[in-house]
């Protein structure tokens, strides 16, 4: 992790802001402006691009998917301005758990990984990438979406600390075992085969 530099209640301050701004569920507000319904009523039920998609959508399901990367980026790149390499860190790590945990749904949000990959991004760009090739790569090879991200919220932190990015560990290890935790379904489904391969249409995720 990096040097702590910024005051305690700086940090206090930043959290606060990362996880409000994580806590903006675009796929919803996407889903009202292009008069879907609900989304937590259609598909999986999550509020992610990928059940946004499920309407038929695609621009709205774009768009969320830029407006999920984008808060867990802009989380990081404000924090950084503004202060340092700490706040920038915990900002990414709110943000993330306010679009897990978002507090305007009754903390039930999305599974994040799309805010995952644009805090990664914004946090060590060549890192993010990473883990951007290691999800494109295992959904070409296996066509699991939910698969891809856990192997490459697995296969990060062993990225991290072969190419030196020791401040990118610790973070990476945390946001990764919360990518793990809200697949907790996802997983049971992989283990049985029951999991939905991209490309095939399923009612859930």
């Amino acid at each position: 992790m990096p040097e702590l530099t910024t005051a305690l209640p700086i940090l206090c301050l930043v959290a606060l802001g990362g996880y409000l701004l994580g806590s903006v569920p675009f796929g919803i507000v996407m889903a009202r402006l292009f008069g879907l319904g609900d989304l937590r009523q259609i598909g999986s039920g999550n509020i992610g691009a990928t059940n946004v998609l499920r309407t038929g959508n695609k621009l709205a399901a774009l768009l969320t998917l830029i407006g999920d990367a984008g808060k867990g980026g802009g989380a990081v790149l404000i924090a950084r301005a503004l202060f340092a390499e700490d706040a920038a860190q915990l900002a990414g790590f709110t943000a993330f758990l306010g679009h897990c945990f978002p507090v305007f749904l009754g903390f039930k949000g999305g599974k994040g990984v799309a805010t995952w990959l644009g805090t990664m991004l914004a946090l060590a760009f060549p890192l993010g990438l990473a883990a951007c090739a290691l999800w494109l790569v295992t959904a070409l090879v296996f066509r699991i979406s939910s698969l891809a991200a856990l192997v490459a919220a697995a296969l990060s932190p062993v990225v991290a600390a072969i190419f030196g990015w020791h401040s990118m560990v610790l973070i990476s290890v945390a946001l990764g075992a919360l990518i793990f935790h809200r697949h907790r379904a996802n997983i049971a489904r992989i283990k049985s085969g029951e999991e939905p391969r991209i490309g095939r249409k399923q009612r859930q995720e």
